[in-house]
């Protein structure tokens, strides 16, 4: 049965509710106390509040949480709830070093929002046990999908140095889900790829094999069935939908595969390149603060004279990763055009058309 984030949290409520106290709580007064809960003024709204909490006890006890009933008090007769926590409390948890480890490692696998703070707020609760920890990689390589590896970093370090921490790995990148689910059901993966300085897309057809972080980078690592041989994909290049084929469980990583070896010999060196932007006055601070602004009168002659809007700024940036800065400069709107290199100005491009949906494309 599927359940709403919004009854979850009622539920996580109700349950802290009744673990919270010794003596018997009454509907009335779980009304009163738990987020969530409206009990109510006219008779039509408190007769659905109650058949709200009923449904929400009879799915605590069917998911296996004890609720226990009895008197709410000894001057009444109305029948009280709770929730005993030597029933349903756990023990305190032991870890060994190594599990203490891939706990930590996975707490700092996600950087967005949502799951960042509880992610630290974990970490930290480990550290108050007096766990220790093994460090990710000089790279911050952290491994997710076949096999047993779990980063490639040297030296522990104690989980007291998360004071304030942050996880720090991005993955924004819209083909990471779609991968990592094909990695844990084995099932072979098409996708339209682009390598550096090419403008178009190529299909690619591989067997997934992993999907791993290498020095704030997120990469594929699998068979190329069209080449016939490993492949390590950029997943900032993946210029579209991931589309799962075939049967799961299709897909067998050899046992002697080391993923992160792979990356690391494959994966292209960082090559610095520099776009030429317009950006309109008094916008895109972030942008220009790594900047250099560029007067057209200091233009070689042999080069073309760049075209852009009296109300904009010429400005050249260094960059290496198309795909990100693209997504980068695309959050900006229409304060920012890229003149050069094309290469970028065609992400940007792809990026726009598909935020605007099939109107863009169709003439609409």
């Amino acid at each position: 049965m599927a359940v709403s984030r919004r009854r979850v949290e009622r539920l996580l409520n109700l349950t802290m509710c009744l673990m919270a106290t010794s003596r018997f709580l009454t509907v009335s007064e779980l009304g009163e106390l738990v987020e969530g809960y409206e009990p109510g003024v006219t008779a039509e709204e408190q007769e659905a509040f109650r058949r709200m909490f009923e449904r929400d006890k009879a799915y605590l006890r069917e998911i296996g949480i004890p609720l226990e009933t009895g008197r709410g008090s000894v001057f009444s007769d109305e029948v009280g709830y709770r929730v005993h926590r030597g029933d349903y409390a756990l023990p305190d948890l032991e870890l060994a070093p190594d599990e203490a480890a891939a706990l930590a490692l996975a707490g700092s696998l996600w950087s967005v929002a949502a799951l960042a703070g509880p992610a630290a707020s974990a970490l930290r609760k480990l550290a108050a046990s007096g766990a220790s920890v093994a460090g990710a990689g000089p790279g911050g390589e952290i491994v997710s999908g076949s096999g047993d590896q779990v980063g490639g970093g040297a030296g522990a370090v104690g989980l007291g140095v998360l004071d304030g921490f942050e996880p720090r790995v991005d993955a924004t990148e819209p083909a990471f889900e779609a991968c990592l689910a094909a990695v844990q059901a084995g099932r072979v993966i098409r996708f339209p790829y682009r390598k550096v300085g090419d403008a178009e897309a190529a299909e690619r057809h591989v067997e997934p094999w992993g999907v791993l972080s290498w020095r704030g980078r997120w990469y594929l690592v699998g068979h190329d069935l069209h080449r016939g041989a490993e492949r390590v994909f950029r997943l900032s290049r993946v210029a579209g939908a991931v589309r799962l084929v075939g049967p799961a469980g299709a897909v067998q990583v050899p046992a002697d595969v080391d993923l992160a070896a792979m990356v690391s010999a494959q994966a292209p060196a960082e090559r610095v390149r520099t776009a030429t932007l317009a950006v309109r006055h008094g916008t895109c601070h972030a942008l220009r603060r790594g900047a250099q602004a560029v007067s057209t009168g200091c233009i070689p002659p042999a080069r073309p004279r760049p075209v852009f809007p009296a109300d904009m700024d010429l400005l050249e940036r260094t960059f290496t990763d198309t795909e990100r800065f693209a997504r980068w400069i695309v959050g900006s709107g229409p304060d920012v055009l890229v003149l050069d290199p094309p290469e970028l100005r065609t992400a940007v491009i792809a990026r726009l058309q598909a935020a605007a949906g099939p109107a863009a494309t169709d003439g609409g």
